[in-house]
Protein backbone atom coordinates (compact mmCIF):
# COMPACT_ATOMS: atom_id res chain seq x y z
CA UNK A 1 0.00 0.00 0.00
CA UNK A 2 1.08 3.65 -0.51
CA UNK A 3 2.36 5.39 1.89
CA UNK A 4 4.62 8.96 2.75
CA UNK A 5 8.35 8.57 2.82
CA UNK A 6 10.27 11.40 5.22
CA UNK A 7 13.15 12.74 3.84
CA UNK A 8 16.05 11.67 6.49
CA UNK A 9 19.07 13.44 7.77
CA UNK A 10 22.50 12.73 5.97
CA UNK A 11 23.42 10.02 8.81
CA UNK A 12 25.44 6.65 8.34
CA UNK A 13 22.33 3.89 7.83
CA UNK A 14 24.85 1.25 7.26
CA UNK A 15 28.05 0.00 9.80
CA UNK A 16 31.53 0.46 8.40
CA UNK A 17 31.83 -3.03 6.83
CA UNK A 18 27.74 -3.11 4.94
CA UNK A 19 27.89 -3.02 1.11
CA UNK A 20 24.43 -3.05 -0.13
CA UNK A 21 23.05 -3.50 -3.76
CA UNK A 22 21.39 -0.07 -4.10
CA UNK A 23 18.46 0.49 -6.51
CA UNK A 24 19.27 4.29 -7.16
CA UNK A 25 16.42 6.16 -9.37
CA UNK A 26 15.82 9.99 -8.79
CA UNK A 27 12.41 12.78 -9.43
CA UNK A 28 12.44 16.02 -9.19
CA UNK A 29 10.20 18.53 -11.20
CA UNK A 30 6.37 17.43 -12.19
CA UNK A 31 7.28 15.39 -15.36
CA UNK A 32 7.18 11.96 -13.16
CA UNK A 33 4.82 11.52 -10.01
CA UNK A 34 5.42 9.01 -7.49
CA UNK A 35 3.72 6.08 -9.28
CA UNK A 36 6.67 5.87 -11.29
CA UNK A 37 8.54 5.46 -8.59
CA UNK A 38 6.24 2.85 -6.96
CA UNK A 39 6.21 0.73 -10.34
CA UNK A 40 9.74 1.34 -10.56
CA UNK A 41 10.26 -0.51 -7.30
CA UNK A 42 7.32 -3.14 -7.88
CA UNK A 43 9.15 -3.97 -11.16
CA UNK A 44 12.85 -4.31 -9.23
CA UNK A 45 11.29 -6.79 -6.84
CA UNK A 46 9.78 -9.00 -9.31
CA UNK A 47 12.80 -9.39 -10.95
CA UNK A 48 15.78 -9.22 -8.40
CA UNK A 49 16.57 -12.00 -6.41
CA UNK A 50 19.27 -10.47 -5.07
CA UNK A 51 18.94 -8.57 -1.07
CA UNK A 52 18.56 -4.99 -2.47
CA UNK A 53 17.20 -1.60 -0.61
CA UNK A 54 16.18 1.47 -3.19
CA UNK A 55 16.58 4.66 -2.47
CA UNK A 56 15.18 7.57 -4.48
CA UNK A 57 16.46 11.14 -4.14
CA UNK A 58 13.83 13.54 -4.56
CA UNK A 59 12.45 17.12 -4.02
CA UNK A 60 8.99 15.51 -3.09
CA UNK A 61 8.17 12.19 -1.19
CA UNK A 62 4.39 12.34 -1.23
CA UNK A 63 3.31 9.02 -2.59
CA UNK A 64 6.29 7.03 -2.78
CA UNK A 65 5.93 3.78 -1.01
CA UNK A 66 7.56 3.43 2.21
CA UNK A 67 9.72 0.24 1.19
CA UNK A 68 11.49 2.94 -0.80
CA UNK A 69 14.10 5.12 1.30
CA UNK A 70 13.68 8.94 0.37
CA UNK A 71 16.96 11.91 0.53
CA UNK A 72 16.90 14.80 -1.26
CA UNK A 73 18.91 15.67 -4.26
CA UNK A 74 22.51 17.00 -2.78
CA UNK A 75 22.41 20.78 -4.47
CA UNK A 76 24.94 20.88 -7.41
CA UNK A 77 24.98 24.95 -6.69
CA UNK A 78 25.06 26.14 -9.95
CA UNK A 79 24.41 29.54 -11.32
CA UNK A 80 20.46 30.53 -11.30
CA UNK A 81 18.80 29.96 -14.80
CA UNK A 82 21.43 27.39 -16.26
CA UNK A 83 19.50 25.00 -18.87
CA UNK A 84 18.28 21.61 -16.93
CA UNK A 85 20.03 18.94 -19.11
CA UNK A 86 20.11 16.35 -16.48
CA UNK A 87 22.52 17.51 -14.69
CA UNK A 88 20.46 16.78 -11.64
CA UNK A 89 21.96 12.99 -11.95
CA UNK A 90 25.67 13.74 -11.30
CA UNK A 91 24.67 14.34 -7.68
CA UNK A 92 24.24 10.97 -7.29
CA UNK A 93 28.12 10.97 -7.25
CA UNK A 94 28.49 12.76 -4.05
CA UNK A 95 31.15 11.16 -2.32
CA UNK A 96 29.75 10.60 1.06
CA UNK A 97 25.93 10.06 0.14
CA UNK A 98 23.79 9.82 3.03
CA UNK A 99 26.08 7.29 3.99
CA UNK A 100 25.33 4.95 1.98
CA UNK A 101 27.60 2.34 1.15
CA UNK A 102 27.91 -0.45 -1.86
CA UNK A 103 27.44 -1.08 -5.46
CA UNK A 104 24.58 1.47 -7.00
CA UNK A 105 22.64 0.85 -9.81
CA UNK A 106 20.72 4.10 -11.68
CA UNK A 107 17.61 3.41 -13.47
CA UNK A 108 15.39 5.84 -14.68
CA UNK A 109 12.22 6.01 -13.76
CA UNK A 110 10.51 5.34 -16.99
CA UNK A 111 12.57 2.31 -18.05
CA UNK A 112 10.28 -0.81 -18.42
CA UNK A 113 12.24 -4.16 -16.60
CA UNK A 114 11.78 -7.23 -18.33
CA UNK A 115 13.94 -10.06 -17.19
CA UNK A 116 15.96 -10.76 -14.37
CA UNK A 117 18.61 -8.29 -13.29
CA UNK A 118 21.08 -10.05 -10.92
CA UNK A 119 23.71 -9.72 -13.92
CA UNK A 120 23.61 -6.05 -13.10
CA UNK A 121 25.38 -6.14 -10.00
CA UNK A 122 27.42 -9.20 -10.89
CA UNK A 123 28.96 -8.03 -14.07
CA UNK A 124 32.56 -7.09 -13.73
CA UNK A 125 33.86 -2.58 -14.01
CA UNK A 126 34.57 -0.32 -11.78
CA UNK A 127 31.71 1.75 -13.86
CA UNK A 128 29.75 0.38 -16.26
CA UNK A 129 26.73 2.19 -18.61
CA UNK A 130 24.54 1.61 -21.74
CA UNK A 131 26.61 2.68 -24.88
CA UNK A 132 24.75 4.93 -26.64
CA UNK A 133 22.86 3.22 -29.44
CA UNK A 134 22.56 5.81 -32.32
CA UNK A 135 26.80 6.71 -32.33
CA UNK A 136 28.25 3.79 -31.04
CA UNK A 137 31.45 4.90 -32.61
CA UNK A 138 31.27 7.69 -29.62
CA UNK A 139 32.37 7.02 -26.46
CA UNK A 140 29.28 8.52 -24.60
CA UNK A 141 27.26 6.02 -22.91
CA UNK A 142 23.49 6.44 -22.10
CA UNK A 143 22.71 6.67 -18.50
CA UNK A 144 19.42 5.28 -18.43
CA UNK A 145 21.31 2.16 -16.76
CA UNK A 146 24.02 2.73 -15.07
CA UNK A 147 26.43 1.06 -12.48
CA UNK A 148 28.98 2.55 -10.07
CA UNK A 149 30.13 2.04 -6.42
CA UNK A 150 28.79 4.86 -4.00
CA UNK A 151 31.99 7.25 -2.95
CA UNK A 152 34.09 5.39 -6.15
CA UNK A 153 34.44 8.44 -8.18
CA UNK A 154 35.11 11.73 -5.48
CA UNK A 155 36.09 14.15 -8.19
CA UNK A 156 33.15 14.10 -10.80
CA UNK A 157 31.01 16.75 -9.01
CA UNK A 158 34.20 18.66 -7.98
CA UNK A 159 35.41 19.04 -11.49
CA UNK A 160 31.55 19.55 -12.74
CA UNK A 161 30.89 22.58 -10.18
CA UNK A 162 34.35 24.34 -11.22
CA UNK A 163 34.19 24.10 -14.37
CA UNK A 164 30.66 24.13 -15.20
CA UNK A 165 31.07 27.19 -17.74
CA UNK A 166 33.06 25.01 -19.54
CA UNK A 167 31.34 21.91 -19.47
CA UNK A 168 28.11 23.33 -20.37
CA UNK A 169 29.88 24.26 -23.89
CA UNK A 170 31.77 21.13 -24.45
CA UNK A 171 29.01 18.68 -23.09
CA UNK A 172 24.82 18.74 -24.47
CA UNK A 173 23.74 16.50 -21.47
CA UNK A 174 25.29 15.05 -18.24
CA UNK A 175 25.26 11.63 -19.81
CA UNK A 176 28.28 13.55 -22.20
CA UNK A 177 30.25 14.83 -19.73
CA UNK A 178 29.99 11.81 -17.08
CA UNK A 179 31.27 9.19 -19.34
CA UNK A 180 34.04 11.39 -20.94
CA UNK A 181 35.14 11.86 -17.19
CA UNK A 182 35.06 8.39 -16.29
CA UNK A 183 36.72 7.49 -19.28
CA UNK A 184 39.72 10.07 -18.79
CA UNK A 185 39.89 9.08 -15.29
CA UNK A 186 39.44 5.54 -15.09
CA UNK A 187 37.51 2.67 -16.77
CA UNK A 188 34.14 2.98 -18.56
CA UNK A 189 32.67 -0.15 -19.68
CA UNK A 190 29.38 -1.19 -21.21
CA UNK A 191 26.61 -3.58 -20.62
CA UNK A 192 26.18 -6.40 -22.73
CA UNK A 193 24.14 -5.35 -25.56
CA UNK A 194 21.55 -7.73 -25.75
CA UNK A 195 20.80 -6.17 -22.15
CA UNK A 196 19.49 -2.79 -22.94
CA UNK A 197 17.29 -2.04 -25.85
CA UNK A 198 15.52 1.72 -26.84
CA UNK A 199 11.93 1.06 -27.52
CA UNK A 200 12.16 3.80 -29.93
CA UNK A 201 14.89 1.95 -32.10
CA UNK A 202 14.88 -1.92 -31.39
CA UNK A 203 11.30 -2.58 -30.41
CA UNK A 204 8.76 0.06 -32.95
CA UNK A 205 8.16 -1.19 -36.16
CA UNK A 206 8.80 0.68 -39.13
CA UNK A 207 6.75 2.13 -41.44
CA UNK A 208 4.40 0.85 -42.99
CA UNK A 209 4.33 -2.11 -40.67
CA UNK A 210 3.81 0.12 -38.19
CA UNK A 211 0.29 0.11 -38.57
CA UNK A 212 -0.41 -3.79 -38.65
CA UNK A 213 2.50 -5.23 -36.59
CA UNK A 214 2.75 -3.95 -32.48
CA UNK A 215 6.22 -3.68 -31.04
CA UNK A 216 8.49 -6.34 -31.23
CA UNK A 217 10.15 -7.24 -27.41
CA UNK A 218 14.11 -7.76 -28.41
CA UNK A 219 15.49 -11.29 -27.55
CA UNK A 220 17.55 -11.22 -24.40
CA UNK A 221 16.89 -7.51 -23.26
CA UNK A 222 16.04 -7.15 -19.49
CA UNK A 223 15.48 -3.85 -19.51
CA UNK A 224 13.81 -1.04 -22.46
CA UNK A 225 14.55 2.32 -22.45
CA UNK A 226 12.37 4.81 -22.81
CA UNK A 227 13.56 8.60 -24.35
CA UNK A 228 12.10 10.81 -26.47
CA UNK A 229 8.43 11.30 -27.17
CA UNK A 230 7.09 8.33 -26.29
CA UNK A 231 7.00 6.96 -22.23
CA UNK A 232 5.84 3.98 -21.40
CA UNK A 233 1.60 4.91 -21.12
CA UNK A 234 1.67 5.54 -24.79
CA UNK A 235 3.53 2.32 -25.56
CA UNK A 236 0.73 0.81 -23.88
CA UNK A 237 -2.34 2.65 -25.23
CA UNK A 238 -0.37 3.37 -28.37
CA UNK A 239 0.31 6.98 -30.32
CA UNK A 240 2.90 9.35 -28.63
CA UNK A 241 5.23 9.13 -31.73
CA UNK A 242 5.50 11.41 -34.53
CA UNK A 243 3.85 11.24 -38.18
CA UNK A 244 6.77 8.71 -39.40
CA UNK A 245 6.80 6.85 -36.27
CA UNK A 246 2.90 5.48 -35.73
CA UNK A 247 3.03 3.42 -32.36
CA UNK A 248 0.37 0.40 -32.13
CA UNK A 249 -0.60 -0.58 -28.05
CA UNK A 250 2.02 -2.86 -26.49
CA UNK A 251 0.89 -5.73 -24.31
CA UNK A 252 3.93 -6.96 -23.19
CA UNK A 253 4.78 -3.27 -21.99
CA UNK A 254 1.93 -3.52 -20.39
CA UNK A 255 2.21 -6.51 -18.59
CA UNK A 256 5.32 -5.35 -17.34
CA UNK A 257 5.35 -2.24 -16.04
CA UNK A 258 2.83 -2.04 -13.08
Amino acid sequence: MAGESSMTDSQPINGPDTQDNIILCMKWGTKYGAEYVNRLYNMVSRHLTLPFKMVCLTDVTEGIVSEVECYPIPPLDLPKGSPERGWNKLSTFEPNLYGLQGNALFLDLDVVIVDNIDCFFQQKGEFLIIHDWKRPWRITGNSSVYRFKIGAFPDVLPYFRENFNEIRKNFRHEQSYLSWFIDKHSTLTYWPEDWCKSYKYHCLQKIPLAYFKPPVKPKDVKIIVFHGEINPPEAINGGGGKWYRYVLPSDWIKQAWR
